[in-house]
């Protein structure tokens, strides 16, 4: 067997490889920042099982990409619909150039698209929280990442995709990743049904030290999500970095301002946290193609619109428990949006890249491949993913919500016989009974409840 290297090995660059691998660390590093961040806005007997059901997504979705999910979303050749299984459980993957850049070998890129994959259906299943059974969610992540995520991933980025070849703009994932998971998140939401007790209980974020955490790992993977969609160590790279930074910045206060003046001059740390991500989420798809001074619209656009996207909930009457839907779909459509106006061909060229720019380069049509983009991508998601839903719904063991005890119980004990927070596992093992009806007992609560008893 040979152990020669590759003839185009020569051709890579050792810088680029680097900045992809680190790239794909920090966008892994998102996950469970997902997952602490969703967490921390459940309560207290759900925690655990949100940070497992993010850390399953990785496991479940990496499966599926050495299966076919790579082959699906970058061999190289394709219908414009989707790509073929060439490239199925990651054959002749070592020695050819990627899809995404000539400089760098097809494994790094795959390894880092992984990331991408994986964390979409993190996002998604935050809406069904508190009351979404694990074993048929691990299935559904498995399905919807191949009927789902790998054909909008294709349109996107593969240069055979539709949206690609038609024009639309999408750096890093505003449509396959964020309208994707926040309309699979709305779908969920109103096949599974509300959390009992909606409507009359309330139900607080119970630890928002959590949150903050989750926040922080998804902003600092942000630079690997967005910087590292550049696929090489370039000028591009670090003006991706500093729009997001400043479009989660302007997000992030934004937030906080509007919450301010609504609900009695407080300055929420919740508010914060979601506005960021807002901002992180609208500036996704234009990273790679804005400067600094749109950036700072992108985050107060979205700000302003994903805070007051929240409540179409109530509208529309659905149960989105983490407002998936009002933050990723409603962020990424107008992050989307947003970039086919302030597109600029000089922000492009920064690596040597060509495009005919946005509204502010004089390309009026670039606005209309934006939304056919964005409006197919959220079609398919939504038709795709209810029926997907439907179809497990009715086969036996795949029902997808939790029994009624089990919801009350909590799905920390009911589903992984587990809790994040062993004096409430305890309190809830001694009185089941009181426990399972002040179900949105906070953490503080049940602690001193259970040390009382031990007195």
């Amino acid at each position: 067997m040979s152990t020669s290297a590759p003839a185009s090995a020569s051709l890579y660059s050792s810088g680029d490889i680097a900045w992809v691998l680190v790239s794909t660390s920090l966008v892994f590093l998102m996950i469970p920042g997902v997952g602490y961040f969703y967490s921390g806005m459940a309560r207290s007997k759900n925690a655990l099982s949100l940070i497992i059901l993010c850390c399953l997504s990785v496991a479940v979705v990496l499966v599926q990409w050495f299966i076919w999910g790579y082959s699906l979303c970058f061999s190289s050749s394709g219908s414009w619909f989707i790509g073929n299984l060439d490239h199925a459980f990651l054959r002749n993957l070592l020695g050819d150039p990627s899809v995404g850049s000539p400089k760098i070998p097809d494994i790094a890129f795959m390894i880092y698209q992984s990331m991408f994959a994986s964390i979409a259906p993190a996002l998604a299943i935050g809406a069904s929280a508190e009351r979404a059974r694990i074993f048929p969610t691990i299935i559904f992540i498995f399905i919807w990442a191949t009927l789902v995520y790998d054909p909008l991933a294709y349109w996107t980025w593969s240069p055979d995709g539709w949206a690609m070849k038609l024009g639309s703009l999408d750096f890093a994932g505003g449509t396959p990743v964020h309208i994707s998971s926040g309309v699979a998140a709305l779908a969920y939401a109103i096949k599974v049904g509300k959390r009992e007790g909606h409507g009359t209980e309330e139900f607080k974020a119970h630890n928002m030290s959590n949150v903050v955490l989750g926040t922080a790992f998804l902003w600092f993977g942000w630079f690997g999500f967005n910087g590292g969609s550049a696929l090489s160590g370039s000028l591009r790279a670090v003006m991706a970095i500093v729009v997001t930074n400043i479009s989660a910045a302007s997000g992030a206060l934004t937030w906080v301002l509007i919450d301010y003046f609504r609900t009695g001059h407080k300055f929420s740390a919740l508010a914060f946290c979601s506005g960021a991500v807002s901002g992180l989420v609208a500036i996704t798809p234009g990273s790679g193609y804005v400067g600094p001074a749109p950036a700072l619209l992108f985050g107060v656009v979205a700000g302003f619109g994903c805070n007051y996207a929240r409540h179409l909930s109530h509208l529309l009457d659905f149960d989105d428990a983490l407002d998936v839907f009002a933050v990723h779909a409603v962020g990424g459509f107008l992050g989307d949006l947003l970039t086919g106006i302030f597109a600029e061909q000089r922000i492009a060229a920064l690596d040597g890249s060509t495009i005919s720019g946005g509204w502010i380069n004089g390309n009026f049509m670039q606005i209309t491949y934006q939304l056919a983009g964005s409006s197919a991508g959220f079609a398919w998601t939504f038709i795709v993913t209810y029926l997907i839903l439907c179809i497990m719904d009715r086969i036996p063991g795949l029902s997808l919500r939790a029994d009624v005890e089990s919801e009350r119980l909590g799905l920390d004990l009911s589903e992984l016989g587990e809790s994040a927070y062993h004096h409430v596992e305890n309190a809830r093992a001694k009185f089941p009974h009181t426990i399972t009806e002040a179900s949105d007992l906070s953490l503080e609560t049940a602690a001193i409840t259970t040390n009382s008893l031990r007195v």
